[in-house]
């Protein structure tokens, strides 16, 4: 008798490998039904990663999301599940002890039924309590093995610590090839590893696509006893997200596997409707070369997760640089020529970083470390100038153990900026935080919701939850996308998104008309940015420049006083903080001084070389 397979639809990360943003609630609604009448899922991830802070970027309240989008499924019987980042929980940065804890009992009550729960740096401790607390608030407690490529990271390294989770308690085991340089042999050894040690235990192969190797991977994985698979679905399959539905059904029935059949006018359906969705605002946020597959990420290894990102931030940061080059009379360079140069530059840190596994967060931490050494170095400064406290954070142990050895050269930059390395549990370092966030609630009249679904939010999200009670996240966003629609009328470059072609399909006798295409042509683009440039100093005073492309916050911490005229400055002290790619960088005073003037304020957008503060 054939074995059966199960299938699982990762719909939220198709999205967020893609792009920025994911679809509306009433989308989401919308989507559901067609997904559950396609009768080939048992299992599809609806929330969890970057999910409720992006409903919050746009103004939508996340607990609503959760609990409306889950509730189809709920009720079909398809289990849901969600990602969730280990001592990290829905963000980039560790959460305490309370917040995690109410976060898999309220998930739960939202509609949730699994959590897969990894943790960044594959260390094992920060993962004991994603277990026990999932367990204890009625989730199914999946662990995750977050694969990349390196001599540390070997077959047995990964069944090691498979073994370890298991007697912590885990239910399940996801393999997680999150950048999909998973070897499809290997990844087979992998399973057939956890196999031997529990033969009943759920095993579920994820792998992105990017270099192409998920099919056969998810080929390999079947074979060696995997019980699920996660797929993406067209438009968004492929490319930076996941090998597509229709082709991992067909390969994994040849072997010989047992899967339901697809419905498929319920697939075109699903289909056209994620079609409409990026015709209708979210195909601005997408990059076209997010929909090609590339072999050159075998190299760096970076994730199908933090493209969407990735080719935003090489975008911003192309036209700082180049602007600088044109004021020095330098050759520009393309995004291309900045693409290959951050690939070689990951390569030659991330061994030195103590080889980090390349998942979110710690993926863009070393790919934002590579990028900035690239930006600093094309201007001929040192390697290493600009390293932010997140990053740092990561080195010195503050998040769990680096699998590898530090560089020497990070070690004695360590010392010499005075910086302690940390050998205890990192979460002793995040002291509890709802009653504080109860108190906030209360002194600004906001209910804490359902379940304590608000007061979470707050907890989980500070800032991004008051810009959404403020109205200021809707407006913004608002504001971008007319923006991003303008340019795009006018624009033939990358950012441009193309108007939608449509097809008449005949599939068994059922016609549907579907879009079937969305790219744009290839290309440089401009993006619109409000910049906080400033004239040119008559010499009369020292200008403080951005060091980099992004938003500028004065503080950031509630407890810090910002900056103002008249303040004496010494060399070395923090002004003001720019926030670029998902970490916060301090600006620091490169001289003594008293402010002048400072010509930029708060959520200012501002690109390398700009003039932030003058000290006389």
């Amino acid at each position: 008798m054939a074995k059966e397979i199960g299938l699982g639809l990762v719909y939220r990360d198709m999205w967020q490998s893609s792009g920025k943003y994911v679809p509306r609630v009433d989308q989401l609604v919308r989507v559901a039904e067609p997904i559950v009448e396609m009768g080939c899922f048992r299992r599809v991830e609806t929330n969890g990663g970057g999910f409720e802070q992006i409903n919050l970027l746009y103004g939508e309240n996340p607990n609503k999301s959760v609990r409306d989008w889950t509730q189809p499924f709920n009720d079909a019987g398809i289990q849901t599940h969600m990602l969730e980042r280990g001592l990290n929980g829905l963000r980039m940065y560790p959460v305490p002890r309370d917040v995690r804890r109410l976060m898999f009992k309220l998930k739960k009550l939202q509609g949730t039924d699994i959590s897969r729960s990894f943790d960044g740096l594959n260390d094992t401790r920060n993962l004991k309590l994603s277990i026990d607390y999932a367990k204890e608030g009625g989730m199914i407690a999946q662990t995750a093995l977050c694969i990349t490529h390196s001599k540390l990271h070997t077959v047995d390294y990964y069944i090691k610590m498979a073994e370890e989770l298991m007697e912590m308690g885990a239910e399940e085991i996801c393999i997680k090839d999150m950048a999909g340089i998973g070897r499809p042999a290997s990844m087979g050894k992998l399973v057939a590893g956890i196999k031997a040690l529990n033969k009943d235990i759920p095993v579920t192969y994820h792998g992105h696509s990017g270099p192409g190797f998920s099919v056969a991977s998810s080929l390999e994985a079947a074979r060696a006893g995997a019980d699920f698979i996660d797929v993406g679905m067209e438009p968004l399959s492929f490319g930076t997200g996941h090998a597509d539905l229709l082709t991992v059904h067909e390969v994994l029935r040849d072997a010989g596997f047992s899967l339901p059949d697809i419905n498929m006018k319920a697939y075109m359906q699903a289909r056209s409707l994620t079609q409409e969705f990026i015709d209708d605002f979210l195909g601005y946020y997408i990059n076209p070369k997010n929909r090609h597959m590339n072999a050159l990420l075998i190299g760096p290894g970076l994730p199908g997760g933090m493209m969407g990102s990735l080719m935003s931030d090489l975008e911003n940061n192309l036209k700082g640089l180049n602007k600088w080059k044109e004021k020095n009379n330098q050759a520009p360079l393309s995004q291309d020529d900045l693409l290959i140069k951050l690939f070689e530059e990951v390569e030659e840190i991330w061994p030195k970083m103590g080889y980090p596994p390349l998942v979110t967060p710690y993926s863009q931490y070393v790919k934002n470390a590579a990028l900035v050494n690239v930006m600093q170095m094309e201007k001929g400064k040192d390697r290493w100038s600009l390293l932010d406290d997140n990053t740092w954070d990561m080195l010195l142990g503050k998040s769990g153990r680096v699998p590898g050895e530090l560089a020497p050269e990070l070690k004695k930059l360590a010392k010499a900026q005075e910086r302690s390395f940390f050998e205890g549990d990192p979460q002793d370092l995040q002291p509890d935080a709802l009653e504080d966030f109860r108190k906030k609630m209360k002194e600004q009249g906001w209910d804490t919701g359902q379940d304590d679904e608000e007061l979470f939010e707050y907890a989980m999200h500070p800032q991004q939850y008051e810009a959404y009670k403020s109205g200021k996240a809707k407006s913004d966003f608002e504001t971008d996308l007319a923006k991003r629609k303008t340019d795009s009328a006018t624009s033939t470059g990358a950012s441009a998104v193309a108007k939608p072609t449509a097809l008449d399909v005949e599939v068994d006798g059922q016609k549907f008309r579907v879009s079937i295409s969305y790219s744009a042509a290839d290309g440089a683009a401009e993006k619109a940015t409000a910049s906080a440039g400033s004239p040119a100093s008559n010499g009369a005073s020292h200008e403080i420049i951005a060091p980099l492309e992004g938003k500028i916050f004065m503080t950031k911490s509630a407890g810090e006083k910002p900056l103002k005229v008249g303040d004496p400055v010494k060399k070395g002290d923090v002004v003001c903080y720019i926030e670029a790619m998902k970490v916060t960088n301090a600006v620091k005073s490169d001289t003594d001084g008293v402010v002048q003037e400072i010509l930029v304020h708060e959520g200012d957008e501002v690109y390398d070389d700009d003039v932030l503060i003058k000290l006389n």
